[in-house]
């Protein structure tokens, strides 16, 4: 959930770690830290608060005298220890060892101890820690750096991303992975590590995507990979296909709004080349897919979060094209049972990153099972090169391109876009899928057109403010895009929410509702739509106020407690995708009037790769 950015090279390299943690402070922003060789010494500044209270911290202190070559840095998600300059990484070992860390060490507490027995005093609340001095005490046992974190990387127990550098390596940076994102950028003269290509796009584009269990020595002359038992391993060096711009906020206030606007084009990038005039193309997403896919009887899908939601909206699309049954589960409650595997089950995980702790691990699980677990494995990812498309049989990316908002947008509808053309692959119909080709190709202009509402939700949103909670509602798949409505407008807003089933309002949410309850549906012209109309008549004979995101041919209006913003109308595939924009953009503008962070709100982080 952190983020590490390190380099070693023949110039001043704490610019470019500076820069790499702006670019990385969407993984975690309670408190950040560099520490540079300089002169022969390390030195090390941290701060709590954003990266800018260490830039600010940097520049009061230093008075322009670094040149440091050598240099690590961390931006924090706090996990063991509150959060305070002392528990801010980097974590150092007398004077000679410092180390910053993303994950958990799970044994921390018994090393802890033998280490606090052998004479090292501890300073922070952190696992952090406990690495930096095992890592010192096997300095004087070891070659040089790298076989001393090569020995310490052997009694950790966890998930870690480390980056390590020493006092008496003044050249030396060494790096290893295990269930935490890694990757080495290739320079000229320099070569550096961070936990995102985002972070080193300022100084390269071509990268070493580490594996699990890969160790990497760099100096600004070159760099060996090794397992943690020293072999050497092949890894291949690649350009990335990341423009600078595609990190930039640009034109607008805040990333989520920028990502935002970017889902017209960033759904036509996830359909094209997946759809011919037949249908949808099971080929498109790798060799072997199509014979596989026709084998499928049965659908597992686990992810977390926003993920999921997309998961319980592609239930409702799967059963209805493929008439295949279809299980959503929430990763973190997944691999703690014993599931029932059905016949020839095809095992789906979602993830932006792709590096989502929980979801690694109920893959890993599932492919644990062998012979008698699932048929294959599906990953859909917006990552390429990350853990779970690397792990996984078959992946479908989803073209979102860089997400740098916490509160995910396109990344959550490209995910949508993904598992609607995977219902058209699974449909033993032609003609389903052929028509759902057809109106896939539509969902650029009907995006558009709902981005046209944005000034009219903008005034909407001001309504939201002096609330303290809101209810949302929604019938079959639009019940789910209720749950990511709520989960958006608490994410960053503060604003308290939660999502039903409107046809449950009568089994208990109805004693929530009264003149002070904002109550949001969502109303396209599907067969659930009457349904809807009765429900919302349900909230209004309680006093409840209603805002309505409704199909323009609902007949639903404006009126005394009733607010209607008419939505184009849209074929029942897109409207999911559809009717996720005007809740994103309600979130959105409640958030920019509340004064809220909206990029990064509090206690979040983007990528969650601890468990």
């Amino acid at each position: 959930m952190c983020g590490i950015v390190g380099a070693s090279a023949q110039r001043n390299v704490e610019p470019i770690l500076m820069e790499g943690l702006r670019r990385l402070e969407y993984r975690g922003y309670d408190s950040a830290g560099v520490a540079l060789l300089n002169n022969g010494r390390l030195e090390r500044t941290r701060a709590v608060g954003k990266v800018q209270a260490l830039a600010d911290r940097l520049e009061s202190e230093q008075n322009g005298a670094v040149d440091g070559r050598l240099g690590i840095a961390h931006t924090r998600w706090a996990t063991h220890g509150g959060v305070t300059e002392g528990n801010a990484h980097p974590h150092l070992s007398s004077e000679r060892v410092a180390v910053v860390h993303n994950g958990i060490i799970e044994n921390h507490e018994p090393l802890r101890r033998r280490l606090q027995d052998a004479g090292y005093s501890f300073v922070s609340e952190t696992d952090t820690e406990v690495v930096a001095h095992l890592i010192d005490s096997y300095l004087d046992d070891a070659d040089d750096l790298a076989g001393a974190v090569r020995l310490a990387a052997a009694e950790l127990h966890g998930a870690y991303a480390l980056a390590v550098i020493c006092r008496d390596n003044p050249e030396m940076l060494v790096a290893t992975r295990s269930g935490s994102p890694l990757v080495l950028g290739v320079g000229i003269g320099e070569h550096f590590v961070a936990s995102d290509v985002a972070a080193l796009l300022p100084v390269t584009r071509r990268f070493v995507y580490l594996e699990e269990g890969d160790m990497v020595v760099l100096d600004p002359h070159g760099f060996v990979v090794t397992d943690l038992a020293g072999v050497p391993v092949e890894r291949e060096v690649k350009e990335s296909g990341l423009s600078i711009d595609a990190t930039e906020k640009g034109i607008y206030r805040h990333f989520m709004l920028k990502e935002i606007y970017e889902q017209p084009q960033a759904l036509v990038d996830t359909w094209q080349g997946r759809l011919s005039d037949d249908g949808v193309l099971a080929s498109s997403i790798g060799p072997g897919a199509e014979a596989l896919l026709a084998k499928v009887e049965a659908i597992h899908i686990v992810a977390c979060g926003t993920s999921h939601h997309a998961g319980l909206v592609a239930r409702y699309w799967i059963e209805a094209q493929a008439r295949i049954p279809c299980n959503v589960e929430l990763a973190s409650e997944y691999r703690y049972r014993d599931p029932v595997v059905p016949k020839n089950c095809l095992f789906i995980t979602l993830s932006q990153s792709g590096e989502t702790a929980d979801t690694l691990a109920a893959l890993r699980y599932a492919k644990s099972l062998g012979d008698h677990g699932y048929l294959g494995t599906l990953a859909i990812c917006n990552k390429p090169e990350s853990s779970l498309t690397r792990e996984s049989d078959l992946v479908m990316m989803t073209r979102a391109g860089p997400e740098i908002g916490v509160a995910s947008t396109k990344a959550f509808t490209t995910q949508l876009m993904c598992l609607l053309l995977l219902s058209g692959m699974l449909a033993r119909d032609e003609s389903r899928s052929a028509r759902l080709a057809a109106d896939i190709r539509g969902v650029e202009a009907a995006v558009v057109s709902v981005l046209s509402l944005d000034e009219a939700i903008r005034h909407l949103a001001e309504q939201f403010v002096d609330k303290h909670h809101a209810l949302f509602l929604g019938r079959g798949p639009m019940y789910p895009i209720a749950m990511e409505g709520a989960l958006k407008l608490k994410e960053i807003s503060y604003l308290h929410a939660e999502a039903y089933a409107a046809g449950e309002l009568k089994h208990g949410p109805l004693a929530l509702v009264d003149e002070s309850m904002p109550v949001i549906a969502v109303a396209p012209t599907d067969e659930w739509l009457e349904k809807v109309k009765s429900n919302l008549q349900e909230v209004r004979a309680r006093g409840g106020e209603l805002y309505v995101f409704a199909d323009e041919n609902s007949g639903l209006d404006s009126g005394p407690g009733i607010t209607v913003l008419d939505m184009p109308h849209v074929p029942d595939a897109l409207a999911p995708i559809a009717y996720t924009i005007p809740l994103q953009l309600l979130a959105y503008h409640v958030a920019v009037a509340k004064g809220t962070d909206v990029d990064q709100p509090r206690n979040l982080a983007k990528s969650v790769t601890v468990e």
